[in-house]
């Protein structure tokens, strides 16, 4: 049994991407995570951890080491809390990466109630927009939107939701109202993606558009629009309440498209820590009836 010391140590290396705050995050000393690390790549004649003064990574063969050492922990941790029937205590931290709108406004209450509902339970936030590599991050699942690229993660929707473009009456009496998508292409568009998706003839047609404003940030985006400086194209939620205020009018109406989703994505392996198995499985259970 002693090919599994170190194990343990290594993978909290890995995630934490040095010895120091592996050290910490394992309530153990520096030398102690060191030592074991160096007895597991002599044991297996293989240096796992690529040592600099300033950072640590992991050679070739410690990602890959890294990748079945994590699936075999995940399914050690699974099996001890399968062992009994009693309801789970989760402990841990749970590491989730959200982006967007939809994100801040109801995925985020949504994992505070399920870190209330488990007081021992650390919740890990972190907003950005940027494509996530699970093995480096240590992150648990991630909340995206729109259209994924394909990759060997696990993807499963959370809610489906309808887009909408609106404009300001300023911006359409001075520029005039687009009848057709194509028509875009002449004007001022407030856009994060500069494809924008919509349904033509039965069929899902994507349209380059580009404008002044190109922000990442909802709030911008919207208030751009108000402030008369293009049509925006966005989940319907997010441009509602300016069309209900008279702050801008819908336009483009007959080719909203109505399959944008916001996914759950997951690496794709055979066991999930409790915390995150059960805190996705609540996210799909919380927005199983959810509308736009």
């Amino acid at each position: 049994m002693d090919s599994f010391d170190g194990i343990i140590e290594f993978v909290a290396v890995a995630e934490k991407q040095g010895f120091s705050a592996a050290a910490q995050e394992l309530g153990c000393s520096t030398s102690h995570v060191s030592r074991q690390v160096s007895r597991l790549e002599q044991r297996l004649g293989s240096a796992l951890v690529a040592r600099t003064t300033r950072l640590v990574s992991l050679t070739e063969a410690g990602n890959l080491y890294y990748q079945q050492c994590r699936e075999l922990l995940n399914g050690l941790q699974q099996a001890n809390e399968q062992l009994g029937s009693q309801q789970y205590q989760l402990s841990g931290v749970l590491r989730v990466s959200l982006a967007g709108t939809f994100s801040e406004t109801y995925v985020m209450p949504a994992l505070m109630e399920f870190a209330r509902q488990h007081p021992e339970l650390k919740l890990q936030l972190d907003f950005n927009t940027h494509i996530v590599n699970f093995v480096e991050s240590g992150f648990d699942f991630a909340i995206r939107f729109g259209q994924l690229q394909d990759s060997g993660l696990v993807a499963r929707k959370l809610v489906q939701r309808s887009m909408m473009a609106v404009a300001s009456n300023d911006y359409l009496q001075q520029f005039g109202t687009p009848e057709h998508p194509d028509q875009l292409r002449q004007h001022q568009c407030i856009y994060n993606n500069d494809q924008w998706t919509f349904q033509l003839a039965d069929r899902a047609t994507s349209v380059k558009v580009s404008g002044r404003i190109h922000t990442n940030n909802q709030h911008a985006l919207v208030n751009a629009c108000k402030s008369g400086l293009g049509i925006a194209y966005m989940p319907r939620r997010n441009l509602q309440p300016l069309v209900d205020q008279g702050l801008a009018v819908p336009v483009l109406e007959p080719y909203w498209y109505q399959g944008i989703n916001n996914w759950v994505v997951y690496p794709n392996r055979r066991f999930l820590p409790a915390r995150a198995r059960l805190a996705i499985n609540y996210l799909l259970q919380h927005f199983a009836d959810w509308q736009e």
